[in-house]
């Protein structure tokens, strides 16, 4: 997706911020980049100011350093002196400010959510909060109670979230054979696809994340017996049942399916999921302050198999393909033990240990090419992941990846994204505004829309480009216009070399003015927006004082 630069906690998220009124980066002095941050936390160097002691903190305390020379921040209970990161941070100091002496949580999950700040800043971290007594019917994920350590399928009436889910509350079931086991989940939703069930099984466990809606069913256990890698899911699109085939090593009978895990037989909002703490999380934290040291038990704390609450699996390198000069494809083949397929406009997190420090950064996962009849082999949809990235010379996530060889490994997270097909499913005219890299989000909508949209009567593409060489897939995109005419792309650069290539510029509201017209009057009409921060910030404003609404215009974010 996003393949700007990737700046350090917390302003890696806000590249594409634009929809919620974000902020750009801004320069940072020599020695201040994010390799010389993390050198700084490795120089033995004290940034708490506390000699190496981990203290409680309460609201008072937190409140009074609220300064840039005395800057403290709390995220998620634990408090951390981000004064001497305040130079190093690409959203500069006033970003952080706006969360000096309190609580930053809110402020931190609107824009970079899944960024790694524990690993980021633990050399500056204080303490915790002093924790306030929480009322039990506040709990979101409470301990199963011993009734439920068979896993017999049936989802405790507290987990339920409001009365208006309790019908459509998920359950499971297990059945087995002499050589197979076999796990049914009833989500009790019509229309259940592939892209929305993830299956993992790592180690023993098996994991299944249902997306129903807005909300999340979570099958999370610790199988009784080993079984083999590879795993098949059966989905019944129209009774909603989905079932996972798993095939035993030893056949032998199972008494039960296994022993329940952190947030196990959950349903909860999957904006709720990512932050999720279970009591005994909390009872750990009050008990036990050793949890400062990050020394955590991922099964009776915080989930930090992913510190945002997102799953990572390690997926191997089979191939990088030039694209231009300073773009590659990779493609990534997931493990037999995985089912993930990502949906149309949504990402994925690449997770890589940088210097000792955790570094992620969002890619949207593209077709392996816009040829043919457009339409590109089912099995990359299932077992591979393709990802086009920029690499920065100077960028040390990139290159890092750059680096990879074919056969190493990098983890990668389940999808996340807001947008959804049913924008598209009745439209008449869809728009793309795209600048450089940018261009990934629309590579799979382009797919989606001119083969399964049949009220569909315009697609344009306008395509940003500082020049001729950094144009991806530029014979593709034109090959695609002569072959289906509801197509038409315009490429538009702002340093063209040489005259005839294409329009000159940046994006206006004079270009856009020209570009957006609908096929008729009040045609159902979509435009999409990825880019950096400035060009996404411009042209949502563009588009607003055309007179299009919020509903017709989406941004790509992450």
């Amino acid at each position: 997706m996003l393949n700007v630069p990737a700046p350090a906690f917390p302003a890696s998220g806000s590249q594409q911020r634009a929809a919620a009124g974000g902020r750009s980066k801004v320069p940072l002095k020599p020695g201040r980049s994010l390799m010389d941050w993390i050198r700084l936390t490795k120089s033995g160097k004290d940034l708490t100011g506390l000699k190496g002691r981990l203290i409680e903190v309460t609201e008072e305390e937190l409140a009074k350093h609220s300064k840039k020379d005395d800057c403290w921040i709390c995220i998620r209970g634990l408090v951390y002196n981000v004064t001497p990161y305040m130079e190093y941070h690409p959203g500069g100091d006033d970003e952080l400010m706006r969360a000096a002496g309190a609580d930053g949580t809110d402020l931190f999950d609107q824009v970079h959510r899944w960024v790694n700040y524990e690993s980021m800043l633990k050399e500056c971290l204080v303490g915790r909060m002093a924790l306030k007594p929480l009322a039990a019917t506040t709990e979101t994920c409470c301990a199963l109670p011993e009734e439920k350590k068979l896993l017999n399928g049936m989802l405790p009436k507290n987990k339920v979230l409001d009365t208006s889910s309790k019908d459509l509350t998920p359950s499971y079931d297990w059945f087995q054979t002499d050589y197979l086991v076999t796990v049914v989940i009833y989500t009790k939703q019509k229309g259940m696809n592939s892209e929305m069930v993830i299956v993992d099984h790592q180690d023993g466990s098996l994991r299944v994340d249902s997306i129903l809606r807005d909300y999340s069913y979570l099958l999370h256990i610790e199988l009784s017996y080993a079984v083999q890698e590879d795993i098949t899911v059966h989905i019944a699109e129209k009774v909603g049942k989905v079932e996972i085939v798993l095939k035993k090593k030893d056949n032998i009978p199972w008494s039960k399916l296994g022993q329940p895990l952190n947030s196990h037989n959950s349903f909860i909002k999957c904006t709720d999921r990512a932050l999720l703490v279970c009591s005994s999380a909390r009872d750990h934290i009050a008990s036990n302050v050793s949890i400062l040291s990050y020394n955590l038990n991922e099964r009776s704390c915080f989930w930090m198999q992913g510190y945002s609450g997102l799953y990572y699996r390690k997926c191997k390198l089979i191939s990088k393909t030039e694209v231009t000069h300073d773009t590659k494809l990779f493609c990534l083949m997931l493990p037999q033990s995985t089912h993930l397929q990502v949906p149309v406009g949504h990402h994925v997190y690449l997770k890589q240990i940088i210097a000792g420090t955790e570094i992620v950064k969002p890619y949207t996962p593209v077709s392996c090419s816009l040829k043919s009849d457009f339409k590109e082999p089912s099995h990359h949809d299932s077992t591979h992941l393709i990802l086009m990235i920029k690499i920065y010379p100077s960028g040390l996530f990139t290159s890092e990846l750059d680096h990879l060889q074919i056969g190493d490994y990098i983890s990668v997270s389940n999808s996340e994204g807001s947008f959804k097909k049913s924008q598209v499913q009745t439209l008449e005219d869809l728009f793309l505004l795209a600048a450089g890299t940018g261009f990934t989000p629309m590579v799979k909508l382009l797919n989606y829309v001119l083969t399964n949209v049949c009220s569909l009567r315009t697609v344009k593409l306008m395509f940003f480009n500082k020049t001729e060489d950094d144009i991806l897939w530029r014979n593709q995109l034109e090959q695609l216009a002569l072959k289906d005419k509801r197509f038409e792309v315009q490429f538009i650069l702002s340093e063209p070399k040489k005259e005839g290539t294409g329009k000159q510029g940046k994006i206006s509201s004079s270009l856009l003015s020209e570009f957006v017209k609908r096929s008729k009057k009040d045609s159902k009409v979509l435009i999409c927006v990825c880019g950096p921060v400035p060009f996404t910030e411009q042209g949502i404003q563009f588009l607003q004082d055309l007179g299009y609404s919020k509903e017709e215009v989406h941004s790509f974010t992450a």
